[in-house]
């Protein structure tokens, strides 16, 4: 139940994120929610496996490479999913930096909800 509902706020983050961001066009919410959900999917299988390959980049960068990954997995989301473009490599950095503050400041303020 916890999935889905994480699921369903970042589907609302990507529609918001997506208003006020030119250059990333989301068509519906059911556009958003295949964005939530082939993210967390390319999260959970894909991601670890370029960050395992990428250590010395990132250990040399101090991290920062961790934000041309999550950027990569937006544009690989983009290639994924119908009704979802992303204009620009910058915009899809900018696009992930927003969406990751925004996720951690919302499931912060659900924990403390409860």
């Amino acid at each position: 139940m916890k999935t889905i509902l994480k699921i369903l706020i970042t589907s609302l983050l990507v529609m918001v994120i997506a208003y006020f961001l030119k250059g990333v066009v989301v068509d519906e919410f059911t556009t958003a929610l295949s964005v939530a959900i082939v993210l967390s999917l390319l999260n959970f299988f894909v991601k670890p496996i370029i960050v395992l390959l990428t250590i010395p980049v990132t250990i040399f960068t101090l991290g920062l490479f961790l934000l041309f990954v999550n950027a990569l997995m937006i544009l690989v989301c983009d290639h994924f999913v119908e009704g979802f473009s992303v204009h620009s490599f910058w915009t899809a950095m900018l696009f992930s930096i927003i969406l990751s503050l925004s996720q951690s400041l919302v499931y912060q303020i659900m924990g403390d909800a409860k």
